[in-house]
């Protein structure tokens, strides 16, 4: 009797199911978080936590006396900022402030821009050099360079000498409260002409050459209207960075008045971040928390009007 030899069928493996979409992309947004927990930790830890913090001093009338007894101060509202603007001193430092930035910022984007034209199109065997000789005055210590300016501009220092050569008698600038002023902004510019110098440069290398040459050979524009109708409005967005960078810094500067001047004189270089540091050390907590909120606010406002100005046009 013959028999039939059936084979069985082999067993396969089973194909994995692919997972839904849902869990994947909760899979993917834990890999995410674990990745930002470190710097949300320290941004929880050293920054929002201050923030909230200093806010809620500024809402109160803590002073030096009570930091024994922190939970003792009385709640004061806005009362401490109402207190700011009705000081004449907070005042004019709002105003010294506001020079700085109008006439720091447009001087140093013109420094900057102007290096950067050089490096970009007329200088080349030196670039790297000069680039570097350019920059240096932003890693330079504040405080030598704030010593030798104090020197160059003493009544009996370098910049006096070179203009007795010439015929002039030099002031005393540092002490002279006209004249204090445009010193400190000089020493913020050249602290910060090298920013702007490398962010304008990096625009203008990012400009394709071949948008020049076809207006150079087909409308026949020279450098000034290449300059005026390629490179400007091609740099438009590094220009909004770099000008919002500068008014951010222009707008907290605090090293140069008070290492060159010390705020003086006459109060005629102090700045509302020197303000604020001289509220703080007379233990005026609240008032010093009040003045560095509203030192954010304006850079706030001044940053979003920026944005909406120059954004519109790019």
């Amino acid at each position: 009797m013959a028999t039939t030899l059936v084979r069985a069928p082999r067993e396969t493996a089973a194909a994995p199911k692919p997972a839904s979409p849902r869990r994947s992309r909760a899979r993917r947004t834990a890999v995410a978080w674990l990745f930002l927990t470190p710097f949300a930790l320290v941004f929880l830890v050293y920054t929002a936590i201050p923030t909230v913090a200093a806010l809620a001093l500024s809402l109160t009338d803590i002073r030096g006396a009570d930091l024994r007894t922190p939970f003792a101060v009385d709640f004061t509202g806005v009362d401490n900022y109402l207190r700011l603007f009705q000081d004449d001193t907070f005042v004019r430092d709002i105003l010294n402030t506001a020079l700085f930035v109008a006439v720091g910022v447009p001087l140093t984007m013109g420094v900057g821009f102007t290096l950067a034209l050089a490096l970009n199109s007329g200088i080349r065997r030196l670039r790297g050099v000069l680039r570097t000789v350019f920059f240096a005055p932003v890693v330079t210590n504040v405080v030598a360079v704030a010593l030798i300016w104090q020197y160059a501009f003493h009544s009996d220092g370098t910049v006096n000498k070179l203009l007795g050569a010439v015929g002039f008698a030099g002031p005393n600038w540092l002490d002279d409260p006209n004249l204090a002023m445009p010193v400190v902004i000089l020493l913020g510019v050249w602290r910060n002409f090298g920013i702007a110098m490398v962010l304008f440069l990096a625009g203008l290398q990012a400009v394709p050459q071949d948008v020049y040459e076809a207006a150079a050979v087909v409308d026949g524009a020279g450098r000034w209207r290449q300059l005026r109708h390629i490179t400007l409005p091609l740099l438009l967005p590094t220009t909004l960075m770099v000008s919002v960078l500068l008014t951010v810094f222009y707008l907290q500067v605090f090293d140069e008045p008070y290492l060159l001047t010390g705020g003086g004189p006459l109060g005629s270089t102090e700045s509302v971040a020197l303000y604020t540091y001289r509220q703080f050390g007379a233990g005026e907590f609240g008032m010093s928390s009040a003045a560095s909120f509203v030192t954010l606010a304006l850079v706030t406002v001044v940053s979003v009007v920026q944005f909406r100005l120059l954004r519109s046009r790019t």
